[in-house]
């Protein structure tokens, strides 16, 4: 039997026993004991259960008791709208009001509901009745803007598209997607899908406890049928709203956790990837409050900063975003609220990052279409955020959030309630066209394969001072400000600095960039330097490789290396030797030509004297050869002939090797020297530092 079976049939069950036993027991109980009832679930945050009691309240009061039946209207309103139901919370209020006990803030309340069910003419109405009431209130003169603008925002449109994505909705709820993984193969969104653990509905929603779930896209773009996590991330508890890391190595999500005695309270958790796999998650303190509930984490584009939504006093109203610096260690260290103009009266709830840097959030106090809104917040010239509204279809007059984006391009997921007439959310899709200016490196080893813990420091002439990982193939994607002069310097521990220069054009719309890093431990091969027959004089041909070798030292001051020559077997050791010494003495003088130091400098030549060591990347480029074989005389001789004349070409070469670090890099008195400043572009000396070796 499926579990969807199984859970309609423990439905109709539950059902039975209500009539059979249940009912007959309800009739006995009066209003005031059903008030109680539901203040004790609303104080533990179980609204679903809390409203059926209130609604049971209501329905016992006497017609005649107005000032009665329209405070248990109220109650049951109240515990409609926290858990979604917008339709049953309106028709509350509207009871509420037509007893006469409503407030100006009750009015408030219902206005806005009624902007959230899309009726923007009888919006309207409310809040302008409200103006005299609530004169300075912003959600009222917001409310006005909303209920007056909705419609021609609706009307205008915008260049987004949305589809809603039925590959990752079920009958229930489905919201916050997360894209991961390092191609954004992987989609990881939160839902109450019969599927999630648990057999127990939630007094909170009523429906099960949410769980996070996933979905994979093949090469053909196709995406599977979401599953479960399924690696003890999920529990009991209800598990929703997770982002990951910029380096793929953590998850952050939030997880509301169960007390039959206390009230359910929010908190964030982290689980560490282990493999391909997430492990068992561990609580974030974020501060000391055990009354305030933290939610919906959002990790800032360079990994520094938590951000997350709280109603930790000292807030503008309702729930705000905050944020709190991360560790080395994952630590978080003080809070700080995002202020204006980002937080209102209202609730701002569900972060997310571009890697660009824009913030995307929801708000329902902003002026919008109704709900939850997608808001866009920029910095400016002014160093200040902007808040922009996206309009319409990505904004809609239910709840619009949970926003993921494929990489730096305008698309991606999101969750809204629109169109469901129970009020669940469903994943969509979005898409806004833009011309993105993209450099993408990567990052390797000389001769060999991708260094994984590189990092890649991007300096601008706008400002830009950017410090980025690299994925596990070596590669990373920047998005370019066209105009722009950028410096961009790959290292690695152990490695040589590689750096590259470029002025972004206004029509380019991809920067292919190389970073091959020089191993300090082996001997680096210079290809491509090519010499007169059995002679030391240098063909033009070489020009590059030697240029190329020049950039490398200027980029790394503080290294001498030794310059060798070596040969094939053919000839005298004695004159095989001094041909490539006279060859390594060729390259020195070119370097020195070009105004690298003498001393940093020293030439060598071994002749046939150390035959070439096959790495795995030359071995996988020639099948006939190993990894760790070494192309002696007597190796060669065994080979075949188009395999030896092969195999001497590889033995004659040009190498350096680093031996020492340190040059010029202390004075007399050992104090740390000043390293010289880089010609452009002209930044600060904060990002000066990285054109050295750190």
């Amino acid at each position: 039997m499926s579990k969807h079976s199984l859970n309609i049939l423990m439905q109709s069950a539950l059902q039975s026993l209500v009539v059979l036993f249940i009912l007959p027991l309800l009739f006995g109980c009066d209003a005031a004991s059903y008030v109680k009832k539901g203040n004790k679930a609303k104080a533990i945050g179980e609204y679903f259960l809390a409203a059926d009691y209130y609604r049971r309240a209501y329905s016992k009061t006497p017609a005649a008791e107005k000032q009665l039946r329209g405070e248990r209207a109220l109650l049951m309103a109240d515990s409609y709208r926290k858990f979604l139901n917008t339709q049953k919370s309106i028709g509350g209020y509207r009871n509420a009001i037509r007893y006469n006990v409503a407030t100006p803030e009750d009015r408030l309340t219902y206005a806005r509901l009624l902007l959230k069910n899309g009726d923007y003419k009888a919006a309207l109405a409310e809040f302008e009745l409200l103006k005299d009431s609530l004169p300075d209130n912003i959600l009222v003169q917001n409310g006005i803007i909303s209920a007056t603008m909705a419609p021609k925002w609706k009307e205008q449109g915008s260049a987004y598209k949305v589809k809603k994505m039925d590959i990752f909705n079920s009958r229930r709820g489905e919201y916050s997607p997360c894209l991961g993984g390092e191609n954004y193969e992987y989609l990881y969104f939160s839902s109450t899908r019969n599927e999630a653990d648990g057999d127990e509905l939630s007094g909170i929603t009523g429906m099960k406890a949410a769980d996070i779930f996933f979905s994979q896209k093949d090469d053909k773009g196709k995406w599977s049928k979401p599953e479960a996590i399924g690696t003890g991330l999920n529990t009991e508890y209800d598990e929703g709203a997770c982002c990951i890391t910029p380096d793929g190595q953590e998850l952050y999500l939030t997880q509301c956790t169960y007390n039959a005695s206390y009230p359910r309270y929010a908190q964030i958790v982290v689980s560490k990837r282990a493999d391909a796999l997430w492990g068992k998650s561990s609580v974030v303190e974020i501060t000391k409050d055990t009354l305030s509930a933290f939610a919906h984490p959002a990790i800032s584009p360079d990994g520094q900063w938590l951000y997350f939504v709280s109603n930790i006093p000292g807030g503008k109203g309702g729930y705000d975003i905050w944020r709190t610096r991360l560790s080395s260690s994952g630590m978080t260290l003080g809070v700080e609220n995002v202020g204006e103009p980002i937080n209102t009266p209202g609730d701002e709830m569900f972060p997310t990052f571009r890697p660009n840097g824009d913030l995307y959030f929801s708000s329902d106090g902003h002026p919008g279409m109704g709900g939850l809104d997608i808001f866009i917040a920029t910095i400016g010239s002014d160093h200040r955020y902007h808040v922009e509204h996206p309009g319409y279809p990505l904004n809609s007059m239910g709840d619009d959030f949970g926003m993921t984006f494929e990489g730096p391009h305008n698309r991606g997921f999101f969750s809204s309630s629109r169109g469901d007439g129970r009020g669940n959310d469903h994943i969509y899709s979005f898409e806004n066209p833009e011309f993105v200016q993209l450099i993408r490196g990567w990052v390797y080893e000389v001769d060999g394969y991708e260094l994984h813990e590189a990092q890649v420091r991007i300096v601008g002439s706008d400002g830009t001072n950017q410090r980025i990982g690299v994925k596990s193939d070596g590669s990373f994607e920047y998005v370019a400000t066209p105009g722009t002069e950028y410096i961009i310097q790959a290292s690695c521990p152990g490695y040589l600095n590689h750096k590259e220069e470029l002025t972004a054009a206004a029509d380019t719309a991809l920067y292919t960039l190389q970073f091959p890093l020089a191993n300090i431990s082996v001997p680096v091969l210079v290809d491509n330097i090519f010499f007169e027959f059995d002679k030391a004089r240098l063909l033009p041909s070489s020009t590059v490789a030697l240029d190329s070798l020049v950039m490398l030292l200027n980029e790394n001051p503080n290294i001498t290396i030794e310059l060798s020559a070596h040969t094939d077997y053919k000839g005298s050791n004695e004159y095989n030797k001094t041909l490539s010494q006279r060859r390594a003495e060729s390259v020195v003088s070119y370097l020195i030509s070009k105004g690298i130091a003498a001393e940093r400098l020293t030439p060598v030549g071994y002749g046939e004297e150390n035959p070439k060591r096959i790495r795995r990347k030359v071995a996988e480029r020639y099948k006939w050869l190993n990894e760790g074989d070494v192309l002696t005389e007597e190796f060669i001789g065994k080979l075949k002939p188009a395999e030896q004349e092969t195999a001497n070409a590889l033995n004659r070469r040009t190498e350096f090797r680093v031996l020492k670090t340190t040059y010029n890099m202390f004075d007399n008195k050992g104090n740390l020297t000043n390293p010289p400043k880089p010609r452009k572009p002209q930044i600060t000396e904060e990002s000066d530092e990285f054109i050295f070796i750190e």
